[in-house]
């Protein structure tokens, strides 16, 4: 796989808050313009990947008083973070990797930098960004296992497969805090010196606390925000806050030592607790 210093996660998909804010306000108002003129905000897609709006609906009193009202800023964000955690159930009763409902999540969160969730219902791109996932990912499902193990019509997740794609700019590779957990766990050995049954078993411990900590991390904006590496390190952080096996700001200056010279430590631990805030929302 490509580093992630030279991909395109990198150099195209970590953004500033302002810039994600902005995104998603003009999503918003792009969607609440299409209410006025055409009486709904839901796009009709084709297998292709084009989209059009439903025809325009008389422009009678009655018919924009029945009119439903736009959802605000907000109220977006919470229909998303709720398909965020069934992404992750969806994931885990599928009995799928970590590293699938990792890139299910990136995935939906850069469709909706482009896109509202009243353009695009979430429960439909929800579908396709796992299905899409398992692709990229080469654990591959079919559309018709996907929709059956869930009760739903496999065509919405074909028919918006290219729609996603698109979305995505087709950038497919993307990177997740869950590989890095396992090496700074590695790391840990021997900079705790483990050695006998009982610390290993601990590490192991912090391991599996950590990797919960990271599907937390992933349902906020910390993805579009923050490098893998930050987020492993800010999950890894937050076990040791349950477990306290080691150091942590000890570890963190072996780390800066031989691996992020550049960074000072005052600047990684800020993105910790910024990340750490992210996750306490």
């Amino acid at each position: 796989m490509a580093d992630f210093m030279t991909s395109t996660h990198r150099t195209k998909w970590i953004l500033t808050p302002q810039d994600i804010k902005h995104k998603y306000k003009v999503a918003n108002q792009r969607a609440k313009q299409a209410l006025e003129k055409y009486g709904t905000t839901r796009m009709e897609v084709d297998i292709d990947g084009s989209f059009s709006y439903a025809e325009s609906q008389n422009d009678t009193k009655d018919s924009a008083e029945k009119r439903p009202k736009p959802l605000k800023v907000e109220e977006e964000q919470l229909l998303r973070a709720f398909y965020e955690f069934k992404i992750q159930d969806v994931c885990d009763a599928f009995k799928f990797p970590r590293k699938i409902q990792a890139t299910s999540l990136i995935y939906f969160k850069r469709f909706y930098l482009q896109w509202s969730v009243m353009e695009h219902h979430p429960k439909d791109i929800m579908l396709t960004c796992i299905y899409a996932a398992c692709k990229a990912e080469e654990n591959h499902v079919s559309a018709e296992e996907l929709g059956k193990g869930i009760g739903q019509d496999h065509h919405v997740i074909l028919n918006n497969e290219m729609l996603v794609f698109q979305s995505l700019g087709f950038d497919l590779i993307v990177y997740s805090p869950y590989r890095a957990l396992e090496g700074y766990i590695s790391d840990l050995e021997e900079f705790c010196g483990a050695k006998d049954d009982d610390q290993l078993v601990a590490l192991k411990g912090s391991l599996e606390t950590a990797r919960m900590e990271a599907d937390k991390i992933m349902r906020t904006d910390g993805p579009l925000l923050f490098p893998p590496g930050q987020l492993a390190l800010t999950a890894l952080h937050r076990a040791n806050a349950v477990h306290g096996i080691f150091d942590f700001e000890r570890y963190l200056r072996s780390v800066l030592s031989h691996s992020q010279p550049a960074h000072a430590i005052s600047e990684l631990t800020g993105s910790i607790n910024a990340i750490d805030s992210l996750a306490n929302w």
